[in-house]
């Protein structure tokens, strides 16, 4: 008896399995923030656990007032490319990015009382951007709609008809008011959004729903047994997501770009050179844990580094160093932020080129800015002043030029009084003279040897 029960006990278990399965599962993405990098990378995260755990649907909780299009643009690539179908429950609001992300999903589910549409392009001001910006957000939000193909009605007269399941004309009507869907809304002076009747009524939505547990349980037909699956958004989700904002990498190309120019005015490993690092840090880090940023983009970046440094202090001049250190630095920054395995680039669009682009020229400007405010302040009697090299050098106080018979030097040996890269002053037979290294950085109390005179300057090398 106890043997034959254990079995029945087995049997049970494995017919509750077999039923759990059989109901399928579901996986929630909660998408109620502004749509922004942290909303991509939740959303992005979400869908690849969807996938190890074998869900049969995911269900984006959506609730935004929208945010930044480059994101929702890549949300909603990835909601189009997803083979799982994906289905939107709107339990407030979708408007601007958020309705681009809805329409992108295969069914659409709203709480009565919601809203979805509104998704002119703005600034962040809340000012309406030039046409050009609502031209490419019309041609996503129609594109979308169009994405989702036609289905067969029967007219009034009994005829089959293919319309499209999102009419792509109120797709565009949500980005710009000179865009009128017949039937839909004839006032040219405003922008559509649809309530949760008017979008079922319109095609924009496929029935109302009060909680997610409804639109899987009962919308979708997967019945109570479903098992419902969330994915909660982690600490590091937040900060990655924050790191690897556009404003705030440009912000991080603006401290690389001033640190670096202040650690070459002043040399050694002080705050400037700690900042350029730190920020280097901080904008590779999230773009590496993303798989956006490679290796070898991180080392083409030290690389070019280390070929502007060179060009600086060892190589006389500006030449081919400096300009192929500028060119792997600008590009590393910029392919950073681009998807790629090695040097495939396949699935590298021309826009996000472009928007990589933009941001480290942004970056750069930033920091050249930064660099001229900062030196003006420094050069002037600005709160900085005691931290420039404002000093006159008087002849009494023991500098003196250099006049011609100081040719005289040539072939004699001194040493450097200070640093110099490549300019700097030498101590020869008791005086202090202006000099030029012939091979770059000298550091201070090396012996130096005179090596030639000429145009009223004296060039000097490290002596042997």
């Amino acid at each position: 008896m106890k043997h034959l029960a254990s079995i029945l006990v087995a049997i049970v278990a494995l017919s509750a399995c077999l039923a759990a399965e059989a109901a399928g599962k579901a996986y929630v993405i909660p998408i109620d923030r502004e749509i922004g990098s942290t909303s991509w990378r939740i959303m992005k995260n979400g869908m690849e656990q969807a996938a190890q755990e074998g869900a049969d649907v995911i269900v984006l909780h959506i609730n935004t007032y929208g945010g930044a299009v480059d994101a929702a643009d890549s949300m909603r690539t990835r909601i189009l490319n997803c083979p799982v179908p994906v289905v939107a429950f709107i339990d407030n609001t979708a408007a601007s990015a958020g309705a681009l992300i809805s329409i992108a999903c295969d069914s659409i589910y709203m709480r009565p009382g919601g809203s979805i549409g509104a998704a002119t392009v703005v600034d962040g001001a809340g000012e309406v951007l030039p046409d050009k910006y609502q031209s490419f957000m019309r041609s996503m939000m129609r594109a979308t709609a169009e994405s989702h193909g036609k289905t067969a009605i029967i007219d009034a007269n009994g005829d089959t008809i293919q319309v499209w399941r999102r009419d792509p004309l109120i797709a565009e009507a949500m980005v710009d008011p000179r865009r009128v869907a017949p039937g839909v809304d004839d006032d040219s002076t405003r922008v559509l959004s649809f309530t949760t009747d008017e979008a079922i009524a319109h095609r924009y939505c496929e029935g109302r729903a009060e909680s997610v547990g409804e639109v899987v349980s009962q919308r979708l037909g997967m019945g109570s047994d479903c098992q419902i699956s969330e994915y909660r958004p982690t600490a590091m989700d937040n900060v990655v997501g924050f790191l690897a904002n556009p404003a705030f990498q440009a912000i991080l190309i603006m401290f690389i770009i001033g640190g670096i120019y202040f650690e070459l005015q002043h040399p050694g490993l002080g705050l400037p050179s700690v900042v350029a690092l730190l920020a280097a840090a901080l904008y590779f880090a999230p773009l590496y844990i993303e798989g956006l940023a490679a290796g070898w983009e991180i080392l083409a970046f030290a690389v070019g580094l280390l070929l502007i440094l060179l060009e600086i202090f060892v190589i006389p001049g500006f030449g081919i160093t400096g300009i192929l250190g500028i060119l792997l630095t600008f590009t590393s920054l910029v392919m950073a932020m681009l998807g790629n395995d090695i040097f495939d680039f396949r699935l590298i669009t021309i826009d996000s080129i472009m928007d990589a682009i933009l941001i480290v020229l942004m970056g750069l400007l930033l920091g050249v800015a930064v660099v001229i405010y900062i030196s003006h302040k420094i050069g002037s009697k600005g709160i900085m002043r005691k931290s420039a090299l404002d000093k006159e050098q008087r002849l009494e106080e023991g500098y003196i030029g250099v006049p011609p018979e100081l040719a005289r030097y040539v072939g004699s040996h001194g040493e450097a009084h200070t640093v110099l890269r490549p300019g700097g002053k030498i101590r020869i037979e008791g005086e202090v003279i202006d000099a030029v290294s012939t091979g770059g950085f000298i550091d201070a109390g090396t012996p130096v040897k005179v090596v030639k005179y000429e145009n009223a300057q004296l060039y000097v090398e490290p002596a042997e």
